[in-house]
């Protein structure tokens, strides 16, 4: 069963804000600056740019050695999909629990600069 869409972005805020105390405080600083946004799927305008529509989240914007010189029109943010990430859970809350945590570093990752095989050496792919 299905919990309300509030819950579920509930639980995935609490899962966020414990991956961040858990990081090392330099790299806590950085993360901090991150919007993080909740959203049930990736929007249309998203899938037709070339997204899966069971994308599990997304990181947008600028990298942070990019500076804060950009001209993007959007501040670098990740956006979690959370009725995407419930499926992929199979509706289970403590995986889904690690999957918002999974998924949260991974695209915190490449805010931070890393591409999809330095997120593979890490375990976060």
């Amino acid at each position: 069963m299905k919990p309300p869409a509030d819950r579920l972005r509930f639980v995935a805020s609490e899962e966020v804000q414990s991956a961040l105390k858990s990081l090392p405080a330099a790299l806590r600083t950085q993360a901090c600056r991150l919007v993080v946004v909740l959203e049930d799927h990736p929007s249309e305008e998203l899938i037709d740019d070339g997204i899966e529509p069971d994308t599990l989240g997304l990181f947008v914007g600028d990298a942070w050695q990019d500076g804060d010189n950009s001209a993007a029109p959007l501040p670098p943010q990740i956006i979690l999909y959370v009725e995407s990430l419930w499926a992929y859970a199979e509706e289970n809350e403590a995986t889904y629990r690690v999957e918002v945590r999974r998924t949260y570093l991974h695209e915190l990752g490449h805010y931070l600069g890393l591409d999809e095989d330095d997120l593979e050496l890490r375990g976060l792919e």
